[in-house]
């Protein structure tokens, strides 16, 4: 099961943060002060799969962008890691530049492929179907 994703800068700064599970804001914090340190840190030839505490994190540099998600111990790792870059190509799809401005489309579209946790969907067209329907409404 997927508990969390993180979308972070090379500067450590969070762009997003998506949660699965409650975790207490302070517990969130110092969780995310000691997993963006934990993935920065490693090097380009070290592996993607980390395990930390009670998660098994899973995470992909994209430029300046690191993409961070925290499974559990029975979580394939390998189906994560496409996952995140499915979900990259996504966002490229539909975005092609600028994602940051548009936070609440970023949602709907996390919200497309994972839903309490789970992996609900990872065909592309399906997943910004609902996104191209809001902009045909907005533009009418």
């Amino acid at each position: 099961m997927i508990k969390f994703l993180l979308m972070v800068n090379k500067q450590g700064q969070i762009r997003l943060s998506k949660y699965y599970e409650h975790i207490d804001l302070a517990k969130r914090a110092s969780l995310e002060v000691d997993v963006i340190k934990g993935c920065l840190s490693r090097k380009k030839e070290e592996c993607s799969f980390v395990e930390y505490k009670d998660y098994k994190l899973v995470y992909r540099q994209y430029a300046s962008l690191f993409v961070m998600v925290g499974v559990s111990e029975n979580e394939n790792e390998l189906a994560v890691y496409e996952l995140v870059h499915n979900f990259v190509e996504v966002l490229d799809k539909y975005f092609s530049r600028v994602i940051m401005f548009n936070l609440e489309k970023v949602h709907v579209i996390l919200d497309e492929m994972i839903l309490n946790g789970h992996i609900v969907e990872t065909n592309k067209s399906r997943i910004l179907a609902p996104l191209l329907v809001l902009d045909k409404m907005a533009e009418s």
